[in-house]
C-alpha cells in the first residue's frame, strides 16, 4: 500500500482514468466470483455503447456499479448512486463500519455486509475498498480487494478474512501502482500528439480520452463533433500511437489510451 501511496501521488498519474481501469478489472472480477465469467469486451460494449435512455445487461450493471463508485469522492451519496437502492437505507452505517488499521477496517466490513447481505458480493467489495481508502486517507475509492479474493475468501471471518484481505491488496496494490505507472507513459504520449490536431473539438476529445476507458465516436464523442468528425480523430490518434481500438471490429468501435 506504501509504494502504490507514493506512486498515486504523481501528477502525471491519470487518477480518473486509473479508476476506470481498476473498477473494469473489479467487475471481472466479481461477475467470476458470481459464476459468470464476462470478457472484458463484452462489457465494455455493455457500457460504452449505450445511449441515454439505455439500460445495460446483467455484466454491464456491474462494471457500472464500480465505475460509479469510484468517478466522485467517498461519501453516502455517491454510494448511493452507484448501488440499487434496496441498499440506501444501510449505507452510512456500512461506511462508518469496521475499527483499527486500512485493512483491518475493509475486512470487518466486507464481512458485516456479507452476514446482512448474503451473496451480495459487488456490493460489499464496494464498500470494503471505499472504507480501506478512506482510512488511508483518499478521496476516492480505489478497487483492490476483488481482484485478489475468492469466494472460499468470502466465506471467511474474523482473522482468516483479514488475511485474506492482507494477501489480496500486496498482490492488487502491486498491479494498480504497475498500471498506474503505464497509463501515466500512455497519456503523456497522448498530451505530447494534441496540438498536432486539427479537428475543432480536439481538445475536449482528448480530455475524454483521458478521463475514460473506452470512448465510442458514436456515442461519447456525438455531443461535441460529427460521427465522421470523431471517427477521422480517433483513427488519425491510433496512427499517432496515442490511442488503441480496443475492439478488432470494423464497425462500432471502441477506443481508449
Amino acid at each position: 500500500m506504501a509504494a502504490l501511496h507514493v506512486v498515486l501521488t504523481r501528477a502525471t498519474v491519470p487518477h480518473a482514468l486509473l479508476r476506470e481501469r481498476l473498477a473494469l478489472r473489479a467487475a471481472e472480477s466479481c461477475l467470476a466470483l458470481a459464476g459468470r465469467p464476462e470478457q472484458t469486451a463484452a462489457m465494455r460494449d455493455e457500457v460504452h455503447m449505450l445511449r441515454p435512455g439505455d439500460q445495460p445487461g446483467p455484466a454491464g450493471a456491474v462494471f457500472q456499479q464500480w465505475r460509479r463508485s469510484v468517478a466522485r469522492p467517498i461519501s453516502v451519496a455517491t454510494l448511493k448512486r452507484a448501488l440499487p437502492e434496496t441498499f440506501a437505507n444501510h449505507l452510512p452505517g456500512w461506511l462508518r463500519g469496521g475499527r483499527g488499521g486500512p485493512v483491518a477496517r475493509a475486512a470487518q466490513v466486507l464481512q458485516t455486509v456479507l452476514t446482512e447481505c448474503p451473496g451480495e458480493d459487488t456490493v460489499a467489495l464496494i464498500l470494503a475498498d471505499s472504507a480501506l481508502a478512506r482510512a488511508v486517507g483518499w478521496d476516492h475509492a480505489l478497487p483492490l480487494l476483488a481482484a485478489g479474493l475468492t469466494g472460499r475468501d468470502l466465506r471467511q471471518t474474523g482473522a482468516d478474512l483479514r488475511l485474506a484481505c492482507h494477501r489480496s491488496i500486496v498482490t492488487s496494490a502491486d498491479q494498480a501502482a504497475t498500471t498506474a505507472s503505464d497509463l501515466a507513459r500512455r497519456t503523456a504520449k497522448l498530451k505530447a500528439v494534441t496540438p498536432k490536431l486539427r479537428a475543432k473539438a480536439a481538445g475536449p476529445a482528448v480530455q475524454m480520452f483521458l478521463t475514460k476507458d473506452a470512448l465510442s465516436p458514436s456515442v461519447a464523442l456525438s455531443g461535441i463533433m460529427s460521427d465522421r468528425a470523431a471517427r477521422r480523430l480517433c483513427d488519425r490518434l491510433v496512427d499517432l500511437g496515442a490511442v488503441r481500438e480496443l475492439t478488432g471490429r470494423d464497425t462500432f468501435r471502441l477506443y481508449g489510451v
